[in-house]
């Protein structure tokens, strides 16, 4: 029991951009490269659903994989990994050795629109919009 204690560390007190620069400063590069994609106006739920099809896959995989997936989630997280990749090119990595090492979806603001119906009522309607991040490492 002890020994799992210490194999935990603390939590740094650094912000993720200080760790890059620092990691940066030190190596003269990152070792990973990543795409964020914004308010982009599908369900967290279906974006998810594209997302883990491709998480821990080679880049050429992932691509194939959402060229012939009939999901429309597919267009704006291929276009995503095609900038992952690239800034991933920016960093100095090989990106025949890439592989997507992380992968996530959080939700983005909801439009609220209301629907009318019977008797005068009105009923909510919700139109939510996702924020997605790709992490690339090189495969070991």
């Amino acid at each position: 029991m002890e020994d799992k204690k210490s194999i935990r560390t603390k939590k740094s007190k650094r912000s993720p951009r200080q760790v890059r620069k620092r990691q940066r400063q030190e190596n003269g590069k990152l070792d990973f490269a990543r795409a964020h994609l914004h308010s982009v106006r599908v369900a967290p739920r279906k974006v998810r659903l594209v997302i883990d099809q491709i998480r821990g896959k080679s880049v050429d995989e992932a691509m194939r994989i959402l060229n012939f997936s009939p999901r429309n989630a597919a267009k704006p997280v291929s276009v995503l990994l095609q900038s992952a990749l690239a800034n991933a090119e920016q960093e100095g990595l090989n990106p025949d050795t890439l592989k997507i090492s992380d992968a996530w979806v959080d939700g983005g603001p909801v439009l609220k629109r209301f629907m009318p119906r019977a008797m005068g009522r009105a009923a909510r309607i919700h139109k939510r919009t996702s924020h997605v991040t790709v992490v690339l490492r090189e495969e070991d």
